[in-house]
């Protein structure tokens, strides 16, 4: 069959796929809103983001999938992202926990859901060991990417009341 403007699509399989990723994210933070993420169906989930079940598979493996996604398209607007702590590790800490506040919604419904653990690659990503590290330089960057990890589950849990600046400054105080 020739290839005509009328049967050929006008997305790319890249556009395609970004279409499908933003709208399955959307869906699924909807569907969470008002249930817990093993309680959503990936029929359901397809069905209110206007896709078929092959395009979730082909991106996704998981619904949680889906989430860890999202939270690694939104720390690629965190300018610490690549845990560059050429600043002291208070205003480092600041930084995340304004990243966190400037998404307040959507962690308070990780938090609701359960699914804060989904964070935890991405704290390790950023400030955890690597292969090239010495074994010093390893085991006490996993203490401060788990401590951090800590930290902010705990903050989560408490409802995000302190500010990113009293998050700061409690572990100023703390290493004193």
């Amino acid at each position: 069959m020739r290839q005509t403007p009328k049967n050929v699509s006008p997305f790319s399989n890249e556009a395609r796929n970004a279409y499908v990723i933003e709208h399955i994210t959307d869906a699924l933070l909807e569907l969470l809103r008002d249930k817990p993420i093993g309680d959503i169906s990936i029929s359901e989930l397809c069905d209110l983001a206007g896709i078929g079940r092959a395009s979730f598979y082909r991106n996704f493996e998981s619904k949680e999938d889906i989430l860890r996604g999202y939270i690694n398209k939104i720390f690629q607007e965190w300018p610490d992202k690549d845990g560059e702590q050429n600043k002291s590790l208070d205003k480092f800490l600041y930084a995340m926990f304004a990243h966190f506040e400037k998404h307040r919604e959507f962690y308070e419904l990780l938090n609701k859901r359960n699914l804060i653990y989904l964070l935890k690659d991405v704290i390790i990503g950023i400030c955890g060991p690597k292969p090239e590290h010495s074994k010093e330089e390893a085991y006490g960057k996993a203490y401060v990417a788990y401590a951090l990890y800590g930290w902010i589950e705990v903050w989560f849990q408490r409802g995000m009341q302190e500010t990113a600046e009293e998050i700061a400054n409690i572990f100023n105080f703390q290493g004193k």
